[in-house]
């Protein structure tokens, strides 16, 4: 019977020759990924009663939440954290500035094909863009790890979404992700494991990959596994010196559910409030007027995301009444759009650069909303209170999209453009 690529990325993980889906195995993930919320697990793990992490050089925590920091709150979290980290020799620390974890984790060549990546984050499934294992777990369970090394996980069933064609003008897997939503529902995949296949994948390089494989956790999914190719090996060239395997599913792979989407059939589409899964396309909400603009996040904070704002952005204005925040990802993002000209053009059309990080993703700082206001946004959740107002109405979309509402102060199809 053939094998999935999570069946056989656990099996190898937990020294088995094989798993089936339901099976309860031993992982000892090759990373435990945590960030401002560490300072959270540091509690759970003094509980434990152990002095010592067990694999320090498998702990990689980036502060990117609320930094720099609100409060003196958040302040006193990042100071646990940090005398944490020298006190237990923990090498892979990022701290304020570097960016966010999920972008950050495979620029510094810590997630690699192959591999169990286990985080406290819910979009750890980014990693599986790498062809990872990657899953969010509690901060108890991350205690866990750093005190043991190990976690019990159970085995998820497996769907296939196959992909083919190409994508038209402005449209961007943002596009294809939410049309995927769409389609499968919030709630379609919980406890999966959703892989990512055919010859549209290569449509989407690595950068739409992270996209796709981060937006499985708002269908529910344990993870979101693209099957790795040279264009990953390409990536992680002169960010890794450790030995990789790409593992590939058997072409009798048993799947509970397959799915086939054309990328020629994508439009521009959104979510609207408040669930990510409901989704129409842009064009049929031009009657919505928008109050804020947000571009970045560890969905669509990438260099080409920006480049793609910039497309739509440059030698226009920002529409009167609108504001428009660019978080990019990373530092390593920052400086190249710096370089090349991309922030300085951003920032003449009206857009506040900020800096590398969360931002207003969660709420709890810069971009806050207020009550009756409408921000367009290319990150991953729209629930209510999601940017700091219940009373507000969160909107999601592509950097093209996102971009040519700024200029009009509605929500816009950027091919109207």
């Amino acid at each position: 019977m053939g094998k999935t690529i999570a069946e056989k990325i656990l099996a190898k993980n937990c020294g088995l020759s094989s798993v089936v889906p339901g099976q309860i195995v031993t992982s000892r993930p090759d990373i435990v990924l945590s960030h401002d919320n560490s300072a959270a697990i540091i509690g759970h793990f003094e509980k434990l009663g152990v002095e010592k992490v067990k694999y320090p050089d498998r702990i990689a925590i980036i502060l990117d939440h609320v930094t720099p920091a609100a409060t003196e709150t958040y302040a006193a979290g990042h100071k646990k954290i940090r005398e944490f980290v020298a006190r237990q020799g923990i090498e892979h620390f990022y701290d304020i500035g570097r960016g966010i974890c999920h972008q950050v984790l495979p620029e510094e060549g810590l997630a690699l094909p192959g591999t169990v990546i286990l985080g406290s984050d819910s979009h750890t499934n980014s990693h599986g863009a790498f062809g990872a294992f990657a899953a969010g777990i509690g901060r108890s369970e991350a205690a866990v790890i750093w005190a043991t090394g190990e976690l019990w996980l159970r085995v998820p069933e497996s769907f296939n979404i196959k992909l083919r064609g190409k994508f038209n003008k402005f449209i961007t897997p943002k596009d294809l992700a939410l049309k995927i939503m769409g389609g499968i529902g919030a709630d379609g995949a919980i406890y999966k494991s959703v892989e990512y296949s055919g010859s549209g994948l290569r449509e989407l390089g690595v950068s739409g990959r992270l996209v796709l494989s981060n937006l499985s956790a708002e269908m529910g999914a344990k993870a979101g596994i693209c099957v790795p190719d040279e264009q990953v090996v390409e990536w992680l060239k002169g960010r890794t010196d450790k030995p990789f395997e790409l593992v590939l599913p058997d072409s009798d792979a048993i799947y509970e559910r397959e799915f086939e989407f054309d990328l020629g059939a994508v439009g521009a589409m959104i979510a609207r409030p408040h669930t990510v899964d409901n989704v129409d396309s842009a064009a049929n909400a031009s009657d919505v007027k928008i109050d804020q603009v947000l571009i970045g996040t560890c969905t669509n904070g990438r260099l080409d995301d920006l480049h793609a704002a910039r497309e739509i952005l440059e030698g226009r204005r920002i529409a009167r009444g609108v504001r428009v925040l660019v978080f990019p990802a990373s530092s390593e993002i920052y400086i190249a759009a710096s370089n090349d000209g991309t922030l300085a053009a951003l920032a003449t059309s009206g857009a506040t650069i900020m800096n590398p990080g969360c931002g207003p993703c969660l709420g709890a700082h810069e971009g806050a909303m207020a009550p009756g206001e409408v921000t367009i946004s290319t990150a991953n959740r729209n629930f209510k209170g999601r940017m700091g107002c219940r009373d507000s109405e969160i909107y999601l979309a592509s950097p093209y999209t996102a971009a040519a509402s700024a200029i009009t102060g509605r929500i816009t199809d950027p091919r109207e453009l």
